[in-house]
């Protein structure tokens, strides 16, 4: 399985790879672009059947030129001859293009740069864009079967890439983590709370940092404010936290605040899933996915209106019971992205595609 230590996929990479690991799966995880951070190498180690390989190779959307993803690519792929794989799973299905691989491909698309293009800035794609988006559209044409989140991203990509059939939906689930009050974090005050990769345009952190002009409570935003190609963001009125380490994160959570995110793109949005499941009453950006997931469950706002991104933080941090209320929907609507099912979809998946007589788990899953 291949993953990046960059962002949700690490996350999305980790919990299947447990969950797959406590249903007798052996797992490769290949890690592509910037190294894991000690925390994220101890957090591998803890699971059971997991080896962690860091393989210095370049992403799809930060390698230079398609020779460079090409190496990548035939690399992987030794990698699977190597660790005798049953299944190849790619979380960068742009892999899948330039290398032949010795078992099925399941390729899931979390992202992709004309999707967020098309969401962010619109228009014609930049030259920097188009070889990758032709690259990708390959990979998901090379892969066994192509697989999404959600049902808003799947039509989002179908149309994208001129695909006959919509990719497989597997709505991503997460462990839920155990509550503990008394974080040291804790304040009197509602808090306001968003998490991810800042730098990032498709997040729409601006229009928060506006939002947070408004109000009188402090919105607290954690994060890296420059990414590995660069793009960085200052922010005048969010107070930042920079990076924080996902027992940090939890424990912010564990408050209950206002968690918020006004993203433009969004395919899934797991650090949505992680609050909702901390009972936080959420304020979303009203675009197809975040409707499609948690429509009933969150206040949706305008994501580039920061007048109405103010005043409804203001409505929940004002009214305890109205916050309560938002709160336990979004936790109620959270049971519906279980870890359980996340994990057994998958895994229905990978057992379609390996041959009858190898359906028992036989030593290596995925590389």
């Amino acid at each position: 399985m291949t993953a990046d230590a960059v962002g949700g996929v690490w996350r999305y990479a980790l919990d299947l790879s447990a969950g797959l690991a406590r249903r007798g799966f052996v797992v490769t995880l290949a890690v592509l672009g910037l190294p894991p951070t000690d925390e994220q190498r101890c957090e591998a180690a803890a699971i059971d059947e997991l080896t962690l390989i860091e393989t210095g190779l370049p992403l799809d959307w930060t390698a230079e030129d398609r020779v460079a993803l090409r190496r990548a690519s035939q690399h992987v792929a030794r990698m699977a001859v190597e660790h005798a794989a049953d299944i190849v799973h790619l979380n960068t299905p742009a892999l899948a293009a330039d290398a032949i691989f010795p078992a099925p491909i399941v390729a899931v698309l979390h992202s992709c740069v004309a999707t967020w293009w098309e969401c962010v800035r619109g228009g014609p794609l930049p030259d920097d864009f188009r070889w990758r988006t032709q690259l990708l559209s390959e990979g998901l044409r090379s892969c066994d079967v192509l697989v999404v989140a959600s049902r808003a991203f799947a039509r989002t990509v179908a149309t994208a890439y001129g695909l006959k059939v919509l990719p497989q939906v597997v709505s991503n689930g997460r462990q839920v983590r155990p509550i503990v009050s008394g974080s040291p974090a804790t304040e009197s005050a509602p808090a306001v709370f968003t998490a991810g990769r800042l730098w990032d345009e498709g997040k729409n952190i601006a229009v928060l940092d506006r939002a947070a002009a408004r109000i009188d409570a402090k919105i607290y935003a954690a994060g890296p404010l420059v990414g590995p190609n660069g793009t960085s963001i200052a922010c005048q009125h969010l107070v930042t936290l920079g990076s924080l380490s996902s027992e940090a994160i939890g424990d912010w959570l564990a408050r209950r605040p206002v968690y918020v995110s006004t993203a433009l793109y969004e395919p899934f949005g797991l650090a949505v899933l992680e609050a909702a499941q901390a009972r936080c009453a959420l304020v979303l950006s009203d675009i197809p996915t975040f409707r499609e997931l948690w429509d009933d469950a969150a206040l949706f706002v305008p994501p580039d209106d920061d007048n109405a991104i103010a005043a409804a933080i203001v409505r929940l941090i004002e009214d305890d019971t109205r916050r309560a209320e938002w709160g336990l929907a979004a936790a109620q609507r959270a049971r519906t992205y279980s870890i359980e099912a996340f994990t057994e979809s998958m895994d229905r998946i990978y057992r379609g595609l390996v041959p009858v007589a190898r359906t028992e788990p036989t030593g290596v899953a995925a590389a």
